[in-house]
């Protein structure tokens, strides 16, 4: 299994509540990663994603405890869920 397989989408929004995010997630432990389409096929030269939105990835394994954190903090983004 590769590394990029043990990893979850558990969050997309702006790029400031991702950031946000991180810190709560290395205060409780959990290692993050962030993946911003847009600003990557503006460095290759080509066009993509949505501007200031960003997605956040934790490990499978702290998934349930990333998400519990996202949706307490930013309860409207997951209203529609």
């Amino acid at each position: 299994m590769s590394e990029e397989e043990n990893y979850k989408r558990v969050y997309t929004g702006p790029e400031t509540n991702v950031q946000y995010l991180q810190e709560l997630y290395e205060k409780a432990g959990i290692n993050s990663r962030v993946r911003n389409d847009f600003d990557s096929g503006l460095r290759a030269g080509f066009g993509g994603g949505v501007p200031n939105q960003a997605q956040l990835f934790v490990m499978q394994n702290h998934y349930d405890e990333a998400l519990k954190i996202a949706k307490s903090t930013f309860p409207k983004d997951f209203e529609n869920e």
